[in-house]
């Protein structure tokens, strides 16, 4: 008998999350005789707490298929709301309202965290008796899912298409500050990356040749404020321009940080901006050019920004969708589809599955063997692992009357069987 499904996503979306989605639901209409109704946690893992559940069956396929050119989380929804251990009214609740809707599956698309989520459930079911599939998707832009050693994940969905975002960023930028030069010598970019510098490390693909002043302070170059002056004002004398692209996460003293619901510093809550940090710095301090330094804050559009998204991380999303499919039927409980790069100077991949325990919680830092010697540039490595992420070419996106054509899904929701719930952590 066909058991019904629940996929459901949380953390911070991406350009490619919805393909994800999409895989999973058109692979589980593919098997009737496996999966009944997919369902969807409406944001996340509270929508399961709520038994606010997303009926994707009964979805147009029109609207399914336009999940792959509609970015970020609106179709269904994400959350930043953490199962803890302490929490065991929560876990018991999932368990009942996967016994009340007859899930016998669940796909959990996201980063470390979600993964965690995945792996709790998954050995909930196990200790509760229920026979539930649990499998994690991978997803997240910062590609710090995994291992050093990408063993266990070459890279993550979302990545490929934040880093063709930085590598057209940077060329555009480049272009106004040749023009603006004499005004404003110097142009400051903030990338997104709390701790891993994977994201504002990709700013190199727009100028692998190096022919830029520019220069790369990701959160692990431990640099400081003054040696980021002084190698400013160094390229000036040389240049007369310089572009800093600085992560997010890079130690400038306190920003009034505030904390999202996984204990991360949400740097878009804060109430200083690193970027604005520097340009006040660099200012104050003086410049070895007339003119000013300036600055720019590159916000959410780094992750909901559809014309961006990398052709190749589109599919590599639907295809890892796809393979947890494959794994809930036929490998089973407590796994995540994964990612891994085939050897050799060709790029190609193929997907597997890695044990959900060996993920949940991981963090993958940049290699510091990627990070050149005066640690505001990275090596030709970085470049050859990252080149093939980003593709070749735009995506087409439908255009109707104008406007970006994204999928509309019908509001409609499985009838709750069960009396309302208050998720603990509220």
């Amino acid at each position: 008998m066909a058991e019904n499904v629940i996929v459901a996503q949380s953390g911070g979306p991406s350009p490619v999350i919805n393909n994800s989605l999409r895989g999973i639901v058109e692979t589980c209409k593919m098997f009737p005789e496996k999966f009944g109704k997919v369902y969807a946690g409406w944001h996340g893992i509270e929508g399961v707490l709520k038994e606010e559940l997303l009926d994707l069956s009964v979805q147009p396929a029109e609207e399914i298929s336009l999940l792959r050119t509609t970015p970020a989380a609106g179709s269904i929804g994400t959350c930043r709301y953490k199962l803890k251990d302490k929490q065991q009214k929560d876990f018991e609740r999932v368990i009942e309202v996967f016994k009340a809707h007859n899930i016998g599956y669940f796909f959990y698309i996201g980063g470390n965290d979600s993964q965690h989520t995945a792996f709790k459930v998954s050995e909930l079911a196990k200790e509760k008796g229920l026979a539930l599939v649990a499998v994690g998707v991978p997803k997240t832009i910062d590609n710090d899912v995994g291992d050093s050693e990408f063993k266990l994940i070459d890279h993550t969905p979302g990545y490929g298409s934040v880093a063709r975002y930085w590598s057209h960023i940077v060329q555009c930028a480049d272009e106004e500050n040749r023009g603006s030069s004499p005004a404003d010598p110097v142009l400051v970019l903030q990338a997104m990356g709390r701790k891993i510098g994977f994201i504002p490390a990709a700013a190199r693909l727009a100028d692998p040749e190096r022919r830029m002043p520019l220069q790369i302070y990701m959160t692990e170059s431990k640099l400081t404020l003054e040696q980021l002056a002084d190698n400013v004002n160094d390229q000036l004398v040389k240049d007369g321009r310089c572009i800093v692209v600085i992560s997010e996460g890079f130690d400038v003293g306190n920003i009034g940080e505030v904390k999202d619901a996984f204990g991360h510093t949400s740097f878009g809550s804060s109430k200083i901006s690193v970027f604005q940090v520097v340009v006040n710095y660099l200012n104050e301090k003086g410049l070895k050019a007339k003119g000013s330094a300036r600055g720019q804050l590159m916000g959410t559009d780094q992750r909901d920004t559809m014309i961006y998204a990398s052709t190749v991380d589109l599919d590599e999303a639907y295809k890892v969708g796809q393979k947890a499919v494959d794994i809930a039927m036929n490998e089973g409980n407590g796994w995540m589809s994964t990612i891994l790069r085939e050897p050799g100077f060709i790029y190609n991949v193929k997907y597997d599955k890695v044990p959900l325990e060996k993920v949940a919680l991981s963090e993958r830092f940049f290699p510091e063997k990627w990070i050149a010697k005066n640690r505001i540039d990275v090596t030709d490595e970085f470049l050859n692992y990252a080149r093939p992420l980003i593709g070749e070419d735009w995506i087409s996106v439908p255009i109707v009357n104008g406007r970006q054509r994204f999928a509309q899904l019908k509001p409609i929701f499985a009838e709750k069987k069960l009396k309302d719930y208050t998720p603990e952590a509220y």
